[in-house]
């Protein structure tokens, strides 16, 4: 309290203690009562009546969940102060927490009973549980337009996928869904009304109370949700006022809503948007657009006027970072495609906005245009956050070709090599550290890049290696250790173009008994220059539903390039073609169509004679080709119906020698059974001939096969049954299981 004896009587400070009182959550009732004494003179008497403590809190009816655990959940607590507001807010947590258990007609009352005596509070939460109840089925009464279920009724309509409350099914435990939960109804109402005013029905009406709750069974539940669609409105003239820079034609070519077209509310904020954007790519950046709805009683249509109000040009004066602690600001500049003097480009400041989120080195970037004193001009203000960009991570994994694997791995993106006293962070530079040990290989890699060499478009990187590994084969042992350097640029469009040099060194032991007639244990020496063509198109890395990658790889290693003092032990080329397109078939389930093509061809050149890890043509006399550059199918990442390494030439004992040349065709079609997880059906074919050039298929060997998609541990994890169709007489061995980690594409 501020009130003191002897002091002058004032109303505003006593107004004030009595709030800060309150505020001390210590008192139910405050009141201050005055008595008047002669002389102008006032007795404050301060009357509180304190809010009572809870002696404990007591939990009946609750049969399914012990009291231990709905403690959790609520925030009173013995000895703490009785606030009703809380207990409340208690009853409700309660509620949503059975709910989520799937008690979907859970009841939940409070009692409190308090002893004036004692100035203590027993709270009681008296609980009716009811059935743990799953939903059966959604259904809908009125949807004349729109179906509720899609491919011949085999999949859940937009309805259904507009909402989150959906039916039980078998992976239910796994997403958390099939229950009902109030809060999320009641949101999932909200989406329905407003997917169906994207489709034109903007007198759509759900109303809450008509909803259907039927139980067939006291553990099942069937939602019946009653819709009543309205008309469907169409757009009718689209008009423009107020533009003087573009004609009202040049405008109507910008906005997709078109007059005849289906009215939607949120292509007419997209329409803005462009029209806006075709406005500020010109510098006009405080141009607004405001669209007018009139409802057309002649035609039933809605009329769209756009009304523009232009602004004058701006240039960009200068660019002004802030928020950037660790990170240098050239490397920010780096990512804008506006710089001072040039016309503000909204359409390229957004660009410059999409380039910086990805960099991944902030976690929220935001630009834009900051007034200045000059006319005509304005600054470009970039205001980002810094987020985490390094990790040390540590794991475990199993697949059926590596078997168990320990990693733990440090990463950097944002690195800055020569920033020691800022933990090496700050210049876009890309570090990565694996280790990685495991029952069949172990690996040590080393990596850095510079993305911006000289402060171009070039990066400048190499990687160092150590890796040994037997999960390939079981006839002998490979360590390689080496490293390589690159450069790599865009080179036009989206092509990028990337030159490697590669040195390494291979060490071949163990090799069995059967295996010494073909191969020798020993060292060899491979120099390499390697060149890489790469387009890729698709909009996400993972569970890609659109776009293609195509990636063109040669290497030559021999003296004919590099001479004899760093040519090494081989002379060998290599040329591969690997491609993939992805096509949305049916936006229902988000079904996608994924087509894989790869062809290659590895051959000897020059020198002759054999060496360690050659394979020796029994007929020609000399080195065909090298068993670890040799193609081999088979396995989780191939041809899936058949072991690692199965497909391809065999000797008369069926020990696999690989070939020269390869042909590769897997065709997937995949859908979502509940996001993230997926359902995939697929088909695999290919051959491996022992001579170079040689794409006949007529050995080819095929199989079919089903798996799903998922995530586990933030890592995309495939689970595939493969079953053969033609083999040859060594790999036919019934139907193979594989589960690996990561994408084949």
């Amino acid at each position: 309290m501020q009130v003191r004896e002897d002091t002058e009587l004032d109303d505003t400070l006593i107004d004030r203690d009595i709030r800060a009182l309150y505020r001390t959550g210590l008192f139910e009732f405050i009141e201050f009562k005055r008595e008047v004494l002669p002389n102008h003179t006032v007795n404050l008497a301060v009357e509180v009546t304190p809010k009572y403590r809870v002696l404990t809190v007591r939990y009946e009816g609750n049969k399914k969940v012990k009291s231990s655990r709905l403690e959790k959940e609520v925030k009173t607590k013995s000895n703490s102060s009785l606030d009703e507001r809380q207990v409340k807010e208690d009853a409700e947590k309660l509620r949503e927490f059975y709910q989520k258990k799937g008690y979907n007609q859970i009841s939940i009352h409070y009692t409190i009973e308090r002893d004036r005596v004692t100035g203590f509070g027993t709270v009681i939460f008296k609980i009716s549980e009811g059935e743990k109840v799953k939903i059966s089925d959604i259904r809908f009464i009125g949807n004349d337009h729109i179906k509720t279920r899609v491919f011949y009724g085999m999949f859940d309509g937009p309805l259904i996928k507009a909402m989150e409350t959906r039916r039980w099914w078998m992976f239910s435990w796994m997403t958390s869904s099939g229950r009902l939960k109030d809060e999320q109804f009641e949101d999932d109402l909200d989406k329905l009304r407003d997917y169906y005013r994207e489709q034109g029905y903007l007198d759509v009406d759900i109303p809450q109370e008509k909803i259907i709750y039927d139980y067939p069974t006291p553990k099942k539940l069937v939602i019946t949700i009653q819709i009543s669609e309205g008309r469907q409105y169409k757009v009718g003239e689209v008009t423009f006022t107020g533009n003087k820079l573009h004609s009202s034609r040049m405008l109507k070519r910008i906005v997709k809503q078109k007059n005849g077209a289906v009215f939607t509310p949120s292509k007419i904020d997209k329409d803005v948007e462009n029209l806006e954007d075709y406005y500020g790519k010109d510098g006009y950046l405080e141009t607004r657009i405001h669209p007018n709805r009139k409802p057309n009683i002649t035609t039933g249509n809605i009329d769209l006027e756009y009304s523009v109000n232009e602004s004058e040009k701006f240039f960009v004066e200068s660019i002004n970072i802030d928020g950037n602690i660790k990170t240098k600001s050239i490397v920010i500049l780096r990512e804008l495609t506006l710089g001072p003097g040039e016309v503000f480009n909204m359409v390229r400041m957004k660009v410059s906005k999409l380039r910086l989120e990805n960099t991944r080195f902030f976690s929220d970037q935001n630009l834009s245009p900051e007034t200045t004193n000059i006319p005509g001009r304005r600054n470009l203000k970039v205001s980002v956050k810094e987020d985490r960009t390094g990790n040390l991570s540590f794991g475990a994994g199993y697949s059926s070709l590596e078997k168990l694997v320990f990693f733990t791995e440090l990463t950097q993106s944002n690195f800055d090599l020569f920033n020691r006293k800022g933990f090496f962070q700050g210049d876009g530079q890309k570090f990565r550290l694996r280790l990685q040990w495991g029952s069949q290989s172990k690996e040590v890699t080393l990596s850095f890049e510079e993305p911006w060499l000289f402060e171009k478009q070039l990066a400048l990187g190499f990687n160092l290696f150590r890796t040994s590994s037997s999960y390939d084969n079981t006839y002998y042992e490979l360590m390689r250790m080496g490293g390589e350097v690159y450069l790599r640029k865009r080179l036009f469009e989206l092509v990028e173009g990337t030159l490697t040099l590669s040195h390494e060194k291979d060490v071949i032991s163990d090799v069995q008994s059967e295996y010494a007639y073909y191969m020798t244990a020993g060292t060899t020496r491979i120099s390499r220059v390697g060149f890489q063509l790469l387009r890729d198109t698709r909009d996400k890395i993972i569970n890609t539903t659109s776009g293609n990658r195509v990636e063109l790889n040669l290497s030559v290693a021999g003296q004919a390039l590099l001479g004899k003092s760093l040519g090494g032990d081989l002379d060998v080329y290599n040329l591969e073609l690997r491609t993939s397109q992805f096509l949305p078939v049916f936006e229902a389930q988000s079904q996608v169509i994924a087509i894989l093509a790869r062809g290659g061809v590895v051959n000897g050149y020059g020198r002759t004679g054999n060496g360690p890890g050659d394979y020796v043509d029994p007929h020609k006399g000399f080195a065909a080709y090298r068993a670890t550059d040799a193609y081999f199918l088979g396995g989780p990442y191939s041809l899936r119906g058949f072991e690692n390494r199965d497909v391809g030439p065999k000797d008369s004992s069926g020990y696999p020698l690989g070939g020269k040349t390869y042909g590769f065709l897997s065709i997937e079609y995949s859908l979502d059974i509940v996001s993230p997880v997926r359902f995939a059906m697929f088909y695999d074919a290919g051959f491996v001939n022992s001579d170079a050039y040689d794409f006949n298929p007529v050995r080819y060997n095929d199989n079919f096969g089903f798996g799903i998609r998922m995530f586990v541990a933030g890592a995309p994890l495939s689970l595939d049954y493969g079953i053969p169709l033609t083999t040859d007489k060594y790999n036919k061995k019934g139907g193979q299981f594989n589960f690996s980690f990561g994408t084949r594409f």
